[in-house]
């Protein structure tokens, strides 16, 4: 049995959803939030966050995304523990079911699904997530000053990694699988021109060592098959990142890697009445900061629609 209409629909629980949860809130639009698989995205596999405003001493990424929560809560947002299983945005109201098999009818939907992080799929590097692993140096580099550290990968994510670590701690390895960067030409420029960087070459992370924290990293040369140990105080695993947008790409415009296409200046997706936030649609900062502006332009640009077409 269909339920009644629900004005607003935030799929995602991240900076993205809940802010654009508070926003909406205040504004009367009665949202309802599903958390996803994932509640609170990123952040809560992130210790302490430094850099995001109102926080000096810092803050656990779960306390914050609690702290987030408690605020969309406070001002009337119903959070839904479950994910969006499917969605038809082919018919207007939208047709979405949850995992329960609830039908939802919608007049819009903000997406805050956000985006994953790619892993080695090592058991001790979730053992150290948060400990000397991490998959964001711009988030967690400042940790490591004037330490040693290893980056992971090949292209431009793991080259603008190492340029941004090379800044602040003591020296980078630069862990690359292959004999060459698959990196433009100008980032390679930047990394062989580096003197802190120090690339290895043909080699790939098999284990990671520690007790509380990193200490070293099992390195093994897949052009001669033998292994050797690197001292190291952290590990950036800069192999990509995947957005989690595959329930949504039979409507919405797609890029060649999965996120989501917005208008200029907006978070308007090609479907009136659907945008998207955060993460899913951001590429290039991928911050718990950019992301909840996001998630409040998202918030009133669905007040804006649902206003002009007489929906609230």
């Amino acid at each position: 049995m269909k339920n009644d209409i629900i004005d607003l629909l935030i799929i995602g629980s991240g900076p993205a959803g809940y802010t654009a949860a508070i926003y909406a809130s205040r504004a009367g639009l009665n949202p309802i939030l599903y958390q996803g698989k994932e509640p609170g995205g990123q952040l809560t596999i992130t210790s302490d966050v430094e850099n995001y405003p109102g926080y000096p001493n810092g803050i656990q990424g779960p306390e914050m995304m609690i702290d987030f929560q408690k605020q969309a809560e406070r001002f009337g947002t119903i959070v839904k523990g479950g994910f969006i299983k499917s969605v038809d945005f082919s018919k207007y109201p939208f047709e979405i079911i949850d995992d329960n098999d609830k039908i939802l009818i919608v007049n819009s939907v903000i997406i805050s699904t956000g985006a994953s992080a790619k892993w080695l799929g090592l058991e001790s590097e979730k053992k150290f997530n948060g400990n000397g692993v991490s998959a964001c140096a711009v988030c967690d580099g400042f940790f490591f000053k004037d330490q040693i550290v290893a980056v992971v990968g090949g292209g431009d994510t793991a080259a603008e990694e190492s340029l941004y670590l090379s800044k602040i701690t003591k020296k980078v390895f630069l862990i690359v699988r292959r004999d060459e960067l698959r990196a433009s030409k100008i980032m390679q420029k930047r990394v062989f021109d580096n003197k802190n960087i120090e690339i290895i070459w043909n080699s790939e992370v098999k284990d990671i060592f520690g007790d509380d924290k990193v200490d070293s990293v099992l390195v093994l040369n897949n052009s001669n098959n033998t292994t050797s140990k690197l001292n190291i105080s952290g590990l950036f695993i800069a192999i990509g990142h995947k957005p989690n947008t595959d329930i949504f790409k039979d409507y919405i415009d797609l890029d060649d890697n999965g996120y989501i296409l917005t208008k200029p200046g907006t978070t308007q997706t090609n479907i009136k009445g659907v945008f998207a936030t955060g993460d899913a649609q951001d590429k290039i900062y991928r911050q718990a900061v950019t992301a909840a502006g996001s998630g409040c332009m998202g918030a009133l640009e669905a007040e804006k629609f649902l206003s002009e077409n007489n929906l609230s």
